[in-house]
């Protein structure tokens, strides 16, 4: 029944659109109905389960559509959308400390205009924003803490995030965080109340959380893996690089640095293990306590305690609080002498994390932690008998548990692969090996030295606490030397591709058939039904066929073309700030999402940095064949190594680098590819003066057998009037110039492209106006289906002798809470 439980709740998570409030209450009576059946039909007992089962499933689904209404309800009004509020709120979250700005989750308490929603994200920037180069500087914020009171200044929106195929879903993060409005503030904000106010066990433990950063952050701040430690001990992750998450799941050692259900488990067990042997030592007037209360429960207790004050400590996670739970039934059952078993005890802890947080069933944590469960008690069961025999020497006892445990090790991680694998688009070969060091350095000795070194903070005694820290920075040191070897093998790690859920469901069955007893014959043979999860990649397609990735990389441009084998890259969005680009925020996972090891063709349309923000990093993660670009690429790489401070650090070049120019052609896989702009005499022309970037973008005919595509970068109105002179005919696709700014797409060259499809990349509230209302008019009356990634998300167009085929990531992955304004009334067209 908890399956059936789970996948109610889960189907709610999958709806573009949530149910009327009628149905929700009709099927709360056919609940209590089926209920009814199964107690009038006890004797039935195959009607009884199944009524059981329906009824699961149902108070699932409605249990979370239920939530969601409620969350839905928090709506910020269309027509407020980007105004100014005047807010009262409290800090309810952990600050986000960033050294050029602040961030938190908010309540607030009063606003004007009214009509705000209840919870929302707030941003406290520095107006020093020195260019996206520029090192981030120090500001002097002033004091922030959970449950502080503020007057602040702050223009909202309704949270929105870029949306691609695959690719992460912000909306739905933030919206299970209950957030349904962000905003930045403005001017300076007034404190109401200095005095954290406490009015909740949540915001207890964010100002509980608070203290003990506050008191750990002036010992940490010279330290190389200080945030880790920070990690380890509060579940604060905002100071661990990106390079080092790199490392981490290169090695697949992720769920060791973030707060675990492991973390919990083996300290709560290690203070239980501790209490009870003191408990059974203690006596009152010649009385053991164990004759009022058996250690077993005595100690259980208290691990109950300790895993609810740790899991509160790390922000109450997903994987902490499944563990938190199941510690929970387990106590329970011993006070109540309940017979369960872990599987029964592991059911109950589903549906309790599901019945109050629906939108767990969303977090990798959800499914990794209470799979790694899951196969451990299968792998309990497959071992087919005890370990401990008699008459055997204690050595060989303890040898024995060791080879078991490292044998149950290695099945977990070769069990989680597949769902790893379709969460993460990688699958680490060293994991088996990094975790047969870490799990023991990190979860028996690091993380409790951590979590003494955070408490020690709060004394003053200075030495200890001192002491404590070079210890487990010491260790966890150790640790990260192997580690980070690890990583740089070139073989550390392998992508794949995401398969289909198809797929995934075939690769847990074969998980289950090869984790059954051995006395099922061939139980083995299930692990190949993995193998399909690990490298599956999509068909090839076929000769003349290509498929066009239009990424939603916010105000910026970045196309993916594959064809039967080359994968082409035009543009790779923009760059947001020194460690911050599109390359590798949304274009390089989109690549290893859809299996790719290698880029064969980059074009860099032009030098302006939304277009090219991301290709340092794209060179960093994958190998380029050839490269074409409007101007010099080795020089824009020194500029940038210059301009981010990394001296002689560099990245691998393409193997051969060329100047896109009119005529330049190469055909592959039956499809041709064919540069129309520039023309080579602009180049001439321009020698000595100032050149005109814009005018000089690389304009990308794609040819195939049955359709033809046009990349055109940011050309002009007037270098549109002299493609169309020199000839240049229709296309049905075209990706529509300096993203539908009005300087563009003028109405000769829409009426000469006669296009099926005209796509504009935009970012949400493009403060350039991009797409221009009159240029989206004009494609459209031109016949063309006007497609904007800020509305509809990532596009994929699909060539193939069937016609165009067009896959968008808001209308074909839609979710009921996703911010729809501006496509709903697309829906008709789509």
């Amino acid at each position: 029944m908890a399956m059936a439980f789970m996948l109610g709740t889960g189907l709610v998570q999958l709806m573009a659109q949530l149910w009327s409030e009628v149905a929700l209450w009709l099927a709360l009576i056919g609940l209590l109905g089926l209920l009814v059946v199964s107690v009038l039909l006890r004797a039935v007992v195959w009607l009884r389960c199944g009524c059981l089962i329906f009824a699961a499933a149902i108070g699932g689904w409605v249990n979370a559509s239920w939530q969601a209404q409620s969350v839905l309800m928090q709506q910020l009004p269309v027509a407020e959308e980007n105004k100014p509020f005047k807010l009262v709120v409290q800090i309810e979250s952990l600050v986000r400390l960033q050294p050029e700005s602040r961030s938190f989750v908010a309540r607030v308490l009063e606003a004007k205009p009214d009509h705000v929603p209840e919870i929302i994200s707030l941003r406290w920037s520095s107006q020093e924003w020195g260019g996206p180069y520029a090192q981030p500087k120090a500001h002097d914020f002033p004091p922030l803490e959970p449950g502080q009171v503020w007057k602040v200044t702050s223009f909202l929106k309704t949270p929105h995030g870029a949306r691609n195929l695959n690719g992460f879903d912000y909306e739905g993060y933030v919206f299970a965080q209950g957030v349904r409005a962000t905003g930045a503030i403005r001017g300076d904000p007034e404190l109401l109340s200095p005095t954290p106010r406490i009015r909740s066990i949540g915001l207890a433990a964010a100002q509980w959380r608070h203290r003990l950063r506050e008191a750990m952050l002036p010992h940490l701040s010279d330290l190389r893996w200080g945030g880790v430690i920070l990690a380890l001990s509060i579940g604060d992750q905002a100071s661990i690089s990106p390079s080092d998450w790199q490392v981490f799941n290169r090695t697949g050692l992720t769920h060791l640095v973030s707060i675990s259900g492991s973390h919990v488990t083996l300290l709560a067990a290690m203070s239980a293990l501790l209490f009870a042997w003191i408990w059974r030592r203690l006596r009152w007037r010649g009385q053991a306590f164990t004759e009022y209360i058996p250690a077993a429960v005595a100690a259980g207790c208290l691990a109950l305690l300790i895993a609810g004050l740790y899991s509160l400590t790390a922000g109450w996670e997903v994987p902490a609080r499944r563990t938190f739970i199941m510690f929970g039934v387990t106590v329970v059952t011993l006070l109540w002498r309940l017979p369960m078993t872990i599987t029964q005890i592991m059911a109950a802890a589903v549906v309790i994390v599901l019945l109050f947080d629906p939108w767990a069933i969303l977090a990798s944590g959800f499914w990794l932690s209470f799979g790694a469960v899951y196969v451990l008690v299968l792998c309990a069961h497959w071992t087919g008998h005890a370990i401990w025999q008699g008459g055997q020497s204690k050595w060989r006892t303890h040898w024995l548990q060791w080879r078991l445990a490292a044998i149950w090790q290695l099945v977990i991680t070769v069990a989680l692969l597949p769902p790893l694998a379709f969460l993460f688009f990688e699958i680490s070969l060293v994991s088996p090996l990094s975790n047969a060091y870490a799990i023991p350095l990190i979860g028996l000795l690091i993380t409790p030295l951590a979590l003494f070194f955070a408490l020690l903070s709060l004394s003053p005694v200075d030495w200890l606490t001192q002491g404590v820290l070079w210890l487990c920075h010491g260790l966890l040191e150790l640790n990260m030397v192997m580690t980070v070897w690890l990583s740089e093998h070139p073989l550390a790690s392998l992508p794949a591709a995401r398969a289909p859920a198809w797929v995934l469901a075939v690769g847990f069955v074969g998980m289950l058939i090869a984790l059954m007893p051995r006395a099922l014959p061939f139980a083995w043979l299930g692990w190949g039904l993995i193998l399909p999860t690990l490298f599956w990649r999509d068909p090839v397609l076929d000769s003349g066929e290509w498929r066009l990735h239009a990424l939603d990389v916010g105000q910026g441009s970045a196309v993916v073309i594959e064809t039967a084998q080359q994968v082409l890259v035009f543009d790779t969005g923009v760059r947001r700030g020194p460690q911050s680009d599109e390359g590798e925020r949304t274009v390089m996972p989109y690549l290893r999402s859809l299996g790719k090891t290698q880029i064969d063709v980059l074009v860099l349309s032009h030098a302006d940095l939304d277009h090219v923000g991301g290709t340092r990093s794209l060179l960093h993660f994958f190998p380029v064949q050839q490269s074409f670009s409007s101007f010099d690429l080795t020089k824009h790489i020194a500029r940038e190594s210059r301009l981010l401070m990394l001296g002689q650090q560099s990245v691998p070049l393409p193997l051969s680098l060329s100047t896109c120019a009119r005529g330049q052609s190469w055909q592959v896989d039956g499809v041709i590819f064919s540069f129309v702009w520039p023309s080579t005499t602009l180049y001439a022309a321009d020698k000595g003066k100032k050149i005109d970037k814009n005018a000089q973008s690389c304009v990308l005919q794609i040819t195939g057998a049955h359709h033809q595509a046009l990349l055109t970068g940011d050309v002009g109105l007037a270098q549109e009037k002299q493609l169309v002179e020199l000839g240049l005919g229709a296309h049905d696709v075209v990706v529509v110039g300096h993203h539908g700014s009005k300087t563009s797409s003028g109405l000769g060259w829409v009426t000469q492209m006669q296009a099926q499809i005209a796509i504009a990349q935009v970012g949400w509230w493009s403060r350039f106006g991009h797409p221009h209302a009159e240029v989206q008019q004009r494609w459209e009356q031109g016949g063309a289906q006007f497609l904007r990634t800020d509305f509809h998300g990532g596009i994929v167009v699909h060539s193939s002798s069937q016609g165009l085929k067009t896959k968008v990531a808001r209308l074909d992955q839609g979710r009921y809470w996703q911010n729809q304004v501006g496509l709903l009334h697309d829906k008709g067209n789509h």
